[in-house]
């Protein structure tokens, strides 16, 4: 097909393969207009929304706006009150409400930075289950962490490692996500280096990587679970060649999602020996989102389901299992609840987690690299207690402490971790807020007030 497309040529003919003629035009078209922003909100964070907003149909907690703001001056996106996620990716959420997918579950996002979707499934699981999300790339990992860290629920275990270091956890997972690195053929409007970067090798590179990753994480849905699989990319190769490969190298059923005519999203009819899977695919000038493509397959009642036990005594070279009940006192101040809780050491520093998945936490933590767990709740140093940055954005009740509410100039101030005045602050740990969300913790020594915001998280917009 002839165009006067600045894309690649072979990637123009190739849309040929997943659009019908007619719609190629419109198609290419679409990527020469403004990308869509839009956020979604954090349900444990209660926020009254955005200013002119339009709905996600397939995502309640997400909306599109019709500008885009500046999100690094707004101290709510740093409270973790909302993420700027692109609008197709939370159809996620659209799927996790139309598997039924219980919500006391063990989840996995294997390739998880920047952190969109692992968000977006810490939400889903909410208080009641939790979520392994994995980033083998160490930079990434770090980014991946403090999203988790903002989001603030504590039903997550960050991991770094490869997708082969998850063989030991067969028949562990309820849900896998598997958000493969592609070719971003989907994020050509919103990314030009996608587009510089894109070419029929980058394809097949791709679609090799890919294919080796499902292979090494094939089995890690238990009986019954689920492997969602998805790319912000258009091709076959990628898509719906990797779900054949799955159908035929493991034992899954396919899963159909129910999907409205009026959202505009084509549904796929992928042919295997096990039967027809399904997939769905999102074009820019379809919906209001970028390129998307998803597809959800169930592991079936005769695999493996792996249970793990309680172990008397926990042996991990880092970390300590400690008893809550002898905790100090600023530690027990910061817990709710410390039957409900268990607690661990990694050097002077303490970690919250979730006490009915101590067996399966304690589990992954013998087998994976760990770079978060739960919530970090402080550390002791020189026997003064400094509570963590990490707890003052949990959604742990914070009743017993002492906060302030800024403003905007105060908030800023703070995220730049600038020395400001605070009037009437009372002494000591002082939790800082803005419009009700904890920022961060100050500390008042009378003469001056000392800013705890982490060096590294410090923004730099005037």
């Amino acid at each position: 097909m002839e165009t006067d497309s600045p894309l690649p040529k072979s990637f123009v003919q190739s849309l040929e393969d997943v659009l019908e003629p007619n719609e190629i035009p419109s198609f290419l078209a679409s990527l020469q207009e403004e990308p869509v922003t839009s956020v979604r909100l954090n349900p444990f964070k209660p926020l009254a929304g955005f200013e002119e907003t339009l709905p996600v149909p397939w995502c309640p907690e997400a909306s599109l706006l019709r500008s885009r703001p500046s999100f690094t001056l707004d101290p709510l996106f740093h409270a973790g009150a909302y993420y700027v996620q692109e609008a197709s990716s939370t159809f996620l959420s659209h799927v996790l409400s139309a598997l039924s997918v219980p919500k006391d579950a063990v989840f996995l996002d294997l390739c998880a930075a920047p952190g969109g979707k692992s968000t977006l499934l810490a939400s889903y699981l909410g208080k009641q289950g939790i979520l392994v999300a994995n980033e083998v790339i160490s930079s990434r990992a770090q980014v991946l962490k403090e999203n988790i860290v903002k989001w603030g629920i504590g039903n997550t275990v960050v991991t770094q490692n490869d997708a082969s270091h998850f063989e030991p956890l067969k028949g562990l997972f309820d849900l896998v996500l598997v958000d493969a690195p592609c070719s971003g053929e989907g994020m050509f409007r919103k990314d030009p280096n996608a587009i510089a970067e894109w070419s029929p090798d980058h394809v097949t590179h791709c679609a090799v990587r890919q294919r080796r990753i499902l292979d090494e994480v094939g089995a890690l849905p238990k009986a019954g679970g689920y492997l969602v699989y998805a790319t912000c990319t258009y091709n076959s190769r990628e898509n719906e060649e990797n779900i054949r490969f799955l159908a035929e190298e493991f034992s899954f059923e396919p899963v159909q999602i129910p999907v409205p005519a009026e959202w505009g999203i084509v549904e796929s009819h992928i042919k295997t020996d096990a039967g027809d899977f399904f997939g769905y695919r999102f074009f820019p000038h379809m919906v209001a989102g970028e390129g998307f493509f998803i597809s959800v397959m169930k592991r079936a009642s005769t695999a493996t389901i792996a249970t793990p036990k309680m172990q008397k005594e926990f042996r991990h070279p880092h970390l300590k299992r400690i008893n809550g009940k002898l905790l100090a006192d600023e530690l027990a101040k910061q817990v709710p609840s410390v039957e409900e809780s268990s607690f661990y050491a990694l050097g002077g520093a303490y970690f919250l987690f979730p006490k009915e998945f101590q067996p399966t936490f304690e589990f992954i933590a013998n087998h994976l690299n760990l770079r978060y767990m739960g919530i970090a709740l402080g550390e002791m140093n020189h026997n003064s207690w400094i509570p963590s940055h990490e707890w003052a954005l949990s959604i742990l009740p914070k009743h017993r402490v002492s906060k302030v509410d800024v403003s905007l100039d105060q908030a800023l101030s703070f995220l730049r971790k600038e020395t400001f005045p605070l009037e009437q602050a009372p002494s000591g740990w002082v939790l800082v807020t803005y419009l009700g969300h904890a920022l961060g913790w100050v500390k008042n020594l009378g003469s001056r007030i000392n800013n705890y915001y982490p060096k590294e998280w410090r923004i730099r917009m005037d």
